[in-house]
């Protein structure tokens, strides 16, 4: 299997936004797209895109995870940057119709098809800096993946950095492609410096989210993790996972912590601290790095609630535990 998503379908759903109306959906070469070199999307960073995954079930059927939320959440992006409105009946049907078209191309578990819906700015205009485009372009890209863990799951190493923030407040709860652009200096000054797989911003010492992913604290029997607010995204596989803790009889905080509460945390023997996010659902955190000084995160390692809670929310993508939640959509 390629470097994830790195390969894609050869066709994609496209529709686009002109004069005040969405065209239908057609199914068109994934290869390339054609806009005009003004677009607004080139030059002032018109865009929000998704990430979902369709899953193959023992008896050959396809499904895919929670894709309510995720058009949800990508009208939300779409109206915060002024973008045109989405229609999400379409967007849903143009995930629905990709799948399908490409069902048996979704690989078996723990591989997947991961999917990008993205909504992109187009009106040819470099004199709209502070005005929003009228046109707008929308397509959904199929990528199959394999096991995200290949080679086996290794904890990471989170540089706390209280100086910045991953992008501009106002701006957190958009998936959109400056934000995580905004986080690319950090992010690769930490990993020549201290050797840290991520940064984890704190600002002036509120833990927030890395530079692609939630942060999650497990102490024992509870979850910890900060309240949602317009400062970082609402990740869905956050949500999902908090869901499942609690099925599990966890106690779920969501509330502020501190660079200095997670510190005194880690040195705790049972406590873990996991990233989530749609590639990998959890990834562990064995070691934090806060101002030139390395703290072990518990035992350092990948630990059992971790494992338990990824395997739980797999095994509903995959088919194997109950979908008590109404999380798949079957589309095949």
């Amino acid at each position: 299997m390629a470097a994830f998503g790195t390969e894609f379908m050869p066709k994609m759903a496209l529709a686009r936004f002109e004069n005040n109306k969405w065209s239908d959906a057609e199914l068109v070469s994934s290869d390339s797209i054609s806009m005009h070199p003004a677009a607004h999307v080139l030059h002032y960073s018109s865009t929000c895109f998704e990430g979902l995954k369709a899953f193959r079930h023992e008896d050959g059927s396809v499904h895919v995870f929670r894709m309510d939320q995720n058009i949800k959440r990508l009208a939300q992006s779409s109206r915060f940057l002024y973008l045109p409105e989405i229609d999400e009946v379409q967007v849903a049907k143009m995930i629905v119709d990709s799948v399908a078209q490409f069902a048996t191309e979704v690989p078996v578990p723990p591989g997947s098809m991961y999917l990008r819906p993205t909504h992109i700015g187009t009106e040819a205009a470099v004199g709209k800096a502070a005005a929003p485009s009228d046109t707008s372009m929308l397509f959904v890209l199929l990528s199959p993946v394999g096991d995200y863990f290949t080679g086996g799951a290794k904890a990471l190493r989170l540089l706390l950095d209280e100086t910045g923030m991953r992008c501009a407040p106002h701006m957190g709860m958009i998936k959109s492609g400056g934000n995580y652009a905004s986080a690319l200096g950090p992010i690769t000054k930490a990993k020549a410096e201290v050797q840290a797989d991520q940064v984890l911003f704190c600002p002036n010492g509120d833990v927030q989210e890395t530079g692609a992913a939630n942060f999650l604290l497990i102490d024992g029997n509870e979850i910890l993790t900060k309240g949602l607010d317009s400062s970082f995204l609402h990740g869905v596989t956050r949500s999902s996972i908090l869901t499942l803790a609690a099925d599990m009889g966890m106690t779920v905080t969501e509330r502020d912590l501190t660079v200095a509460e997670l510190i005194e945390r880690a040195a705790k023997p049972e406590v873990e601290a996991v990233l989530s996010g749609t590639a990998a659902v959890l990834t562990s955190v064995g070691t934090f790095i806060h101002k030139d000084k390395e703290y072990k995160v518990g035992t350092g390692k990948p630990g059992p609630i971790a494992d338990k809670l990824r395997q739980a929310l797999n095994d509903i993508q995959w088919g194997k535990a109950e979908d008590k939640h109404n999380w798949l959509t079957k589309i095949v």
